[in-house]
């Protein structure tokens, strides 16, 4: 059944849900005996992850599996209850490929039946990318330095590594180089905006800026406050830099899909300070149309596909933009869960609302209805993207890969958000980028 389960995540259509009927009694509930074998039972659960809408009977699994490997954790031998735990918290479809690699890694030499050779050979990649990411990062680090940050942005965070995880999350592997290093910058460039527009400059500043994105151009410099200039200097130079590599490439015009998608993201923070400035506290379906554009991650996604090293037509951008549900499944993933983590925090200085005060607002709800409810949409999103990654026709799956990949670097944040980067976050970065692999034997 452990192979049966983990090809059917792999051969996944609208049909096949009906397969898990023969684990079921006659009454549709899952049989007891199943209980029994706790690789099947695990791999029952990996499978209810890629459920699509009006699959009862994944979310019935889902459920079964849930409560058994929980109950059974502690009864485990060492390496399977490892296994149960680390799936229990992060299962293999939502989490992010090289954090779960990693963390397999020690799990795997650890079952009785492992191949020592396969072992070898992961590690040994797994060290050779590494040693690619501390150079790219080393790189990086020069061209933040160089913005001179502490000076001429004093009111942003720094967090140029958290920024390259989330770059490697979407784009890890070694021939991506390019593509990391330009999403990097732009997720630099966005903390540091959404920290000028949220936490930093007043309404009356951020309404010349905003129209200045728009023109890009130098000769919008002057409209814009003197401290200002800095950052809209790096959005000028970013978009050259990002126009001159894809003039190699004979495709200079798409570095218009990333103004385009950049413009609609300013407007959006500007919409949301004018919601501050007034004390509105808006309906959510209002919040969720907004917010899911600040939420940067249709900008981040646009971008990717236009850095990609796979060819990608017009056409291809066109339903991506206006036709997929990938990418607005992906930024609500993004939207909510950054507001289920970061409710609390947000909550002890003056910010916009977010989607758990609207909803409390709206429904008259407790804090615990309105988180119960994103995490409902969460799920509800994932259903959206599995149906059109597993089903893909119209694309090619590698343009919908970085938006999965997204998504999954937003769904394994824990307590942790990125404003505050400790504990787990914290572990996963020192575990990609600074400890040895070799290091877990």
């Amino acid at each position: 059944m452990y192979v049966f389960l983990n090809r059917l995540i792999s051969h996944h259509d609208n049909n096949e849900s009906d397969v898990f009927k023969k684990f079921t009694n006659n009454d549709g509930k899952f049989k007891e005996t199943l209980t029994k074998d706790v690789l099947g039972l695990l791999s029952l659960y990996e499978a209810a992850h890629v459920r699509v809408h009006d699959e009862d009977i994944l979310e019935e699994a889902l459920t079964f599996t849930t409560t058994h490997l929980e109950a059974m954790g502690p009864k485990l031998d060492n390496s399977l209850k490892a296994q149960v735990s680390e799936a229990l918290i992060r299962p293999i479809h939502t989490n992010v490929p090289g954090v779960a690699a990693r963390k397999y890694m020690p799990i795997y030499e650890n079952i009785e039946s492992h191949d020592d050779l396969l072992s070898k050979f992961a590690k040994l990649d797994s060290h050779i990318l590494q040693k690619v990411h501390q150079r790219e990062l080393s790189e990086l680090t020069r061209w933040w330095k160089d913005l001179d940050h502490a000076n001429k942005y004093p009111y942003a965070r720094d967090k140029l590594v958290e920024c390259y995880h989330w770059a490697t999350g979407v784009y890890f592997r070694p021939e991506q180089r390019h593509a990391r290093r330009t999403i990097t910058k732009l997720i630099v460039i966005i903390t540091i905006t959404d920290d000028l527009y949220d936490a930093y400059a007043t309404y009356d500043e951020l309404v010349p800026f905003t129209e200045a994105i728009e023109r890009c151009d130098i000769s919008a410099l002057d409209l814009i406050s003197p401290y200002m200039r800095p950052l809209y200097q790096v959005f000028l130079d970013y978009f050259d830099e990002m126009e001159e590599e894809l003039a190699k490439r004979g495709i200079a015009d798409y570095v218009n899909y990333a103004k385009i998608e950049t413009n609609k993201w300013t407007k959006s923070y500007l919409k949301e300070a004018e919601w501050l400035r007034d004390g509105v506290i808006p309906k959510c379906e209002d919040y969720k149309r907004n917010a899911t554009i600040t939420v940067s991650n249709q900008l981040i996604l646009i971008t990717c596909l236009i850095v990609a090293e796979e060819f990608i037509s017009k056409e291809t951008f066109e339903w991506v933009i206006n036709e997929s549900l990938v990418l607005p499944a992906s930024s609500l993933i993004n939207r909510l869960k950054d507001d289920i983590i970061g409710h609390e925090h947000e909550q002890q200085r003056e910010h916009g609302a977010s989607f758990i005060e609207c909803y409390m607002k709206e429904y008259e709800a407790s804090e615990q209805e309105a988180c119960g409810e994103a995490l409902r949409q969460i799920a509800n999103a994932w259903k959206d993207i599995n149906a059109e990654y597993l089903c893909a026709t119209k694309v090619p799956t590698f343009v919908l890969e970085p938006a999965l990949n997204l998504s999954r670097l937003v769904h394994i944040l824990q307590k942790d958000d990125f404003t505050d980067s400790q504990s787990f976050f914290k572990d996963v970065i020192t575990m990609l980028f600074v400890d040895s692999v070799y290091s877990t034997s």
